[in-house]
This record gives structure tokens, sequence and C-alpha cells, in this order.
């Protein structure tokens, strides 16, 4: 089976690859990095054939550039600067960057090494294009295309019903069940009006939707590798170039990169003040806002006017539910993905491609929960669990 190409526009990504991009190329163009690829999935085989259409769709992408049309839209993008534009104008993915092989049992490896501020950009193409060959290759795509649709109608039909009544972004592009089904899910619910926007670029541009997006825990994880900064400070160094770079603007923070209390030690009255709101991806979604919402009050700040943004694996049962408990006491909405874009008959995949190493030294994420955290050297991670706790304890004294 030969496939068109999956990735057809470099926005064809989530908008905070080029937030967090902008910030390096700006501060740290120094600083190198290794990407992993990871399947959390038990028993998924990758086959030869399927390795060869991978390494096709990768070979393509790495041929594309940025068009004029779609350096003009990110320049109409409130906090996107020009000369980072000019710098995209010249940009493009590099083949020499990724690598990848296939084990006898069916395990794929990829591997991203380069300057970071390239190296960062690949993640979600990549992830496009191994869900899409993997579930084409798969299985009967036909009739996953056909549950998709059965359920994408029972959630539109539970939004005019009133079962839902929150509002929430797309964000579906790392485990999409494919390219044109992802266009298509969110062309429905945008024309359903539940759909504030999606993190996806490209679509954003076509459907004149809002593009939605901050920063993921690589932005933080990032300052692990910068040998001056101390390894349980990083979130607040990472989020002091962030608040220099934006000026306050483009203010959703994420809390759980080195655990939520760790980043409740540096998001102090100004940066509170600043940000918009918050956004939960680890732990108990109902014990994390509460803990948000008490760290408002003890800095005599209305939680009212700021907003708690929930992605962690959403249903739009769960979403609902969470939406219920909070939406009198704060702003509520909801980053949906997998339940979005690879909702079907068969399970998804779990992948994920994460950031190793910076300058050769390993970086991680310990989250709120330990399942997510990844990470290639288990006495780093010791001695960075042992720094955040050091800190933890010794200031919540």
């Amino acid at each position: 089976m030969k496939l068109e190409p999956i990735i057809q526009s470099l926005l064809d990504t989530d908008l905070y690859k080029f937030n967090m991009n902008q910030v390096m190329f700006h501060k740290h163009t120094d600083l190198t990095g290794e990407y992993v690829f990871k399947c959390r999935n038990e028993n998924v085989v990758f086959t030869k054939e399927m390795f060869e259409e991978i390494n096709a769709q990768i070979d393509h992408l790495c041929t594309l550039k940025f068009k004029k049309s779609e350096l003009d839209y990110l320049r109409n993008i409130r906090f996107i600067k020009n000369d980072y534009v000019e710098f995209l104008r010249l940009w493009h993915p590099l083949r020499d960057y990724v690598t990848t092989s296939l084990t006898e049992k069916g395990e794929l490896n990829i591997h991203v090494n380069g300057p970071l501020f390239s190296a960062m950009q690949f993640e979600i193409y990549l992830l496009e294009i191994v869900n899409e060959v993997y579930f084409r290759f798969q299985y009967d795509y036909e009739e996953l295309l056909q549950s998709a649709r059965v359920k994408l109608e029972q959630k539109i039909k539970d939004f005019e019903n009133g079962k839902y009544t929150f509002k929430f972004a797309e964000f579906g592009c790392r485990r999409r069940l494919s390219r044109s089904w992802h266009e298509e899910v969110i062309k429905r619910f945008v024309e359903s009006k539940n759909c504030i926007g999606t993190s996806n670029v490209y679509y954003a541009m076509k459907y004149n939707i809002k593009p939605i997006g901050t920063y993921a825990h690589e932005f933080v994880q990032m300052y692990q590798g910068i040998t001056r900064i101390p390894l349980a400070y990083t979130n607040y160094y990472a989020m002091k170039d962030w608040f220099a770079e934006y000026n306050g603007d483009n203010g959703t923070a994420l809390t759980d990169t080195l655990t939520t209390d760790l980043f409740l030690l540096d998001f102090d009255y100004l940066q509170a003040s600043t940000y918009t709101g918050l956004r939960h991806d680890s732990g108990d979604p109902f014990v994390w806002g509460d803990k948000i919402l008490s760290h408002y009050k003890k800095l005599g700040i209305d939680a009212k006017n700021k907003t708690l943004l929930f992605s962690d694996g959403l249903d739009f049962d769960k979403a609902e539910e969470i939406y219920n408990y909070f939406k009198d006491r704060c702003k509520v909405t909801f980053g949906i993905g997998t339940y979005c874009s690879n909702d079907t008959c068969v399970e998804p995949l779990n992948i994920v491609i994460k950031l190793q190493y910076v300058n050769g030294l390993p970086v991680a994420k310990l989250s709120d929960v330990p399942g997510k955290t990844m990470c290639s050297d288990e006495v780093f991670l010791k001695y960075l669990k042992s720094s955040v706790n050091y800190r933890l304890q010794s200031e919540n004294r």
C-alpha cells in the first residue's frame, strides 16, 4: 500500500510548537536536543511495510517549506513576531535529524537529534505520520471511519440535546486517525458551534477559527539542560523567559512538568495576576482544580476572572462532569484530543515523542502521576526528584 502524502503543509501542527520555538529562536539557539519515540500500548507490532511507508512519509515531510500564504497567516497571529516568521521562511525540516529502526519484534524506534529549535518541530508531524500509517495498514480503514462517524454524530447530538453544555478546543493532532478524518471532525464541530478553536494551525487558518495553545512540558524540560539553572528552579526561569517574550500575552501556563506543587512555589502574585489561566494535564482534575483555586484565594485573586483548561485524556462525559464541578467558581474550558480525532471501534495508539536530552544532558518530566514520567537516565531522574523534594520541603515549612 502506498499512501498519498500525510503532511501537506508545515502548518499542520500544534500552535504551541511555534510559540515555544519563537522563545527558543530569540533566547536559546545554542541548545541541542534529542527526542525519543515511545508506544505505550502493549502488543502493538509495526510491520516492515508500515516501517517503509513511515520512512517514505518522513522523506516527503522534509521536502516541504512554508508557503507565503502560511507565513502571512502566522504574521497575523497577535503574538508571533515578524523576525521569527522571516526565520521560518528559510527553515524546513532536515531528514538528517531523524533516524528510524524496526526491531525483529516489530518495535518502532524513532530518534530526532539536532539543534533544539529545529528538532522540536518534528514531534507532531511524526506522530501524525505514525498514527495514520498504522491504522490504514493494520485495519479496514473504511470500517474505522464508519464507526468514527457514528460516534461523532452522537457527540454533536448530545450537545444539541443539552447533555453536554461546555465549550472546548480540538486538540487532536498527535493521535488522529488520519489527516482527512481530522479535518472532517473539525469542520463538523465548528459548524455545530461547540468548538471554540483548534490547536492545529492549518485548520485554524482554513476554517477561520481560533488557533489555541501556549507551551508544552518540553519547554520547561529544556531548561534542565542549561547548567547554570538549578533543576528545581527550571520552571521559574522558563516562565520568566515566556513572560519576557510575550509581555503577559499568550498566557495559559502548564503546571505539572515538575509537579504542580513545585509550580505553585513560583506562581506568585505577579505571575498569577498576569497569566490568564492554567492547564491541567495529569493527576485527579478535581483535586488539581481545587488546589489551584485555593492558591488564587491565598493570593487574593478572584478566580472567576481566571481560566482552568483541562486536557488530560478527556472524553466528553468527563469534561461535562468537570465543567459542572467548577463552572460557578472560575472560567472552565477543555482541550479534547483523542476522543475528537481518533474515537473509533478500536483502541487508539498511545504514542509520544518526548525530549530526553538537551546539550547531551538528560531531562525529564515528573508530572503529577508516575505513569507519565519518561526518562532515559535513572540516575538523573532520581537526582531530579530529590532536588524537587528538597525544595518543596525547605520552602513549605
